[in-house]
Formats: structure tokens, sequence, C-alpha cells
């Protein structure tokens, strides 16, 4: 009984509604590390003679910014189920969050940038 009246609520079956939960959380544990990646590149190679490497963020900010990716749109794909009941709706109120937490990500981390070790611009 408990199945029917999932399925009535959201028009879905419960099991593609977790499926295409499971999908939002995969698209968003794949998008956040693609966008993530070019910023932490120069901390991971270190620039030139690799005076300012960070590894830190391979251990630190890689696994949170994964796992940021993977709950956000989950999160907001069961709770925008359970207040709406349509799952296209849903859906993309999911994939809205997404890209919003994929920007908000951008505007507010940079990885730490040590200064020049002495060799000027010019050079």
């Amino acid at each position: 009984m408990g199945e029917r009246t999932a399925e009535r609520a959201t028009g879905m079956n419960p099991k593609t509604e977790g499926g295409a939960g499971c999908l939002l959380a995969g698209l968003g544990a794949t998008a956040a590390p693609l966008v993530w990646a070019p910023r932490a590149a120069v901390n991971i190679d270190g620039g030139f003679e690799g005076h300012a490497r960070d590894l830190s963020v391979l251990f630190i900010d890689l696994p949170l910014i994964v796992l940021g990716g993977a709950l956000v749109p989950l999160f907001t794909w069961a709770l925008a189920t359970r207040w709406v009941h349509r799952p296209w709706v849903a859906a993309l109120v999911a994939l809205a969050t997404l890209a919003l937490a994929v920007w908000g990500l951008t505007e507010w981390w940079t990885p730490r940038r040590q200064p020049d070790p002495g060799y000027g611009p010019g050079i």
C-alpha cells in the first residue's frame, strides 16, 4: 500500500524515482569536480619549480567537492518531489540548484596561491 500511495503522489514508480535521484547525484558528483579541477591545477602542479604545490586540495577539497556535488541535487530532488509532486518540476529544481551550487563554488572557492618566489613579471 505504501508504494501505491507514493506512486499516486508523484506519478512515478518508487524505483524510477530513486533511479532519477541517483542519476542527478551522479551528474552532480561529475560536474562539480570538472568545474573545480582547472582552478585547482595550480596547486597540484605547483607552478615554477613546484614552489606553490599544495596537495591538500586533493585530500581535503576534492572529496568535499564530490560529496557536495552529489548531495546537493539529491536532497533537492527529494524535497522537491515531496512538495511539488511532479517529477519533471523536481528534476528542473534539482538541476537549477546544482547549477547555482556550482556557480557558488566557482565564486567562493579559490585555491591558495603562494606569492611569486622573487621572480617578478617580465623575466
